[in-house]
């Protein structure tokens, strides 16, 4: 394993600091005076020292000849004084100079019990505890023992800081999924009451609708029973879907859009003469254009807008305009200023949250929402869609759309 730049870096400077050092001593003291020549030992420090920079990558030859040359120097001092150690050197040890920088490395290239073997052999080298004094023991002990005493610790606390960590994320995942579970068990319980009270009232309401329209001789009335009961029927299929994705938590198929079916805003705005608003839909461009996600949100914002309109703006004409482009879609639904005062009732049956809802809902796909008054007393909502929201409904449902 070849280090990393840094550590290539913090291997190199020492290396060379240290060769620097022995340079001096070797300038400032005396000089080995045996057969292999003053500079002997001058040679075989330098050698040590940028051995450190081979040290990740070959941990046990490094270590070994340092190991190697800490036994030479030793020797040369006992038996054979000034071959590779002068006779009076200024260092106190017998071991190379490199040595504390060596072990406080070795400690993240070797396991720990070869560090602590190693350690000790160069500290019983260092100190010569067959012959104590206090001009080696003491060095000796702080070139060897010291650096991998300090090393370890460090070491050892990260070791620990890291475990805390993970121990602190692994509980806030876990908060997670708890707080996962227990939304998912509440909407499976909304999800129940909604089918057991909301489907019950609405299969009721369809059924009498039904039976109004069969029973009654007036035309008008027949007619209106059948809006009454196509728009509960209506209702009743969103509110499976509804109900669907209370339980799943995703929605339960991908949806197209066609002019059948809810999702198209022409709908929307028949639906909204029908009930006597004039309104008026104004389409430039391809539908196409956009995927099913994008469609489904401008026809919730179509929705919302009219719904506001009937029940905050009796008697107010609307507009509703739907630009295609290949950057996306512009949705605007301007309404005028009202001509009567809004059915208390009406007015008040909302949540009051409906705009902030569709605020939420556009910049969900990446869009920008805006709403506010007009002059002349109208209100405008608008926004612009991205053509595409990368989700896996829109890949499944428009084939196409990862090339747009």
């Amino acid at each position: 394993m070849w280090p990393s730049r840094a550590d290539a870096f913090w291997l190199f400077l020492p290396a060379v600091v240290f060769a620097g050092l022995n340079v001096l001593y070797q300038v400032l003291g005396e000089r080995t005076t045996g057969s292999l020549g003053p500079a002997a030992g001058l040679v075989l420090q330098v050698l040590c020292d940028f051995s450190l920079v081979l040290l990740f990558r070959f941990p046990a030859l490094v270590t070994g000849f340092v190991t190697a040359a800490a036994f030479a120097m030793l020797a040369s001092d006992l038996f054979a004084p000034g071959l590779l150690v002068p006779v009076q050197p200024i260092a106190l040890t017998t071991v190379p100079t490199i040595t504390p920088v060596l072990l406080a490395q070795a400690v993240r290239v070797l396991d720990r019990r070869t560090v602590l073997w190693l350690a000790g052999i160069l500290a019983v080298v260092a100190m010569r505890p067959w012959t104590p004094s206090w001009a080696t023991t003491p060095f000796g002990l702080l070139s060897t023992a010291l650096p991998v005493a300090i090393t370890l610790y460090v070491e050892a606390r990260k070791q620990l800081l890291q475990s805390l960590r993970d121990r602190a994320e692994r509980a806030e995942r876990e908060q997670h999924l708890l707080a996962e579970q227990a939304r998912a068990a509440e909407r499976r319980r909304l999800a129940g009451e909604m089918h057991d009270v909301v489907t019950h009232r609405l299969s009721l309401m369809v059924l009498h609708a039904g039976a109004l329209g069969v029973t009654s001789a007036d035309p008008a009335v027949r007619t209106a029973a059948e809006d009454i009961r196509r728009e509960g029927a209506l209702a009743l299929d969103e509110l499976r879907d509804l109900v669907g994705v209370l339980r799943n938590g995703a929605e339960t198929g991908p949806r197209t859009l066609s002019p059948a079916e809810p999702g198209d805003p022409a709908r929307l705005v028949e639906e909204s003469r029908s009930v006597g608003v004039a309104t008026e839909l104004v389409v430039d461009g391809d539908p196409a254009q956009v995927s099913p996600t994008v469609a489904r949100t401008a026809y919730r914002l179509v929705q919302e807008a009219l719904t506001n309109v009937r029940k905050h703006a009796p008697g107010a004409s609307a507009t509703v305009g739907l630009r295609y482009h290949p950057g996306g879609l512009d949705v605007s639904v301007a309404s005028t200023a009202a001509a009567r005062p809004p059915d208390p009732a009406l007015a008040g049956s909302g949540s009051g949250a409906g705009l902030a809802g569709l605020r939420q809902r556009v910049e969900l796909v990446g869009g920008r929402f805006a709403a506010g008054p007009e002059p002349g007393g109208g209100f405008r909502v608008g926004a612009i869609l991205p053509a595409y929201v990368p989700t896996a409904e829109g890949a499944h449902s428009d084939p196409g759309a990862r090339g747009r």
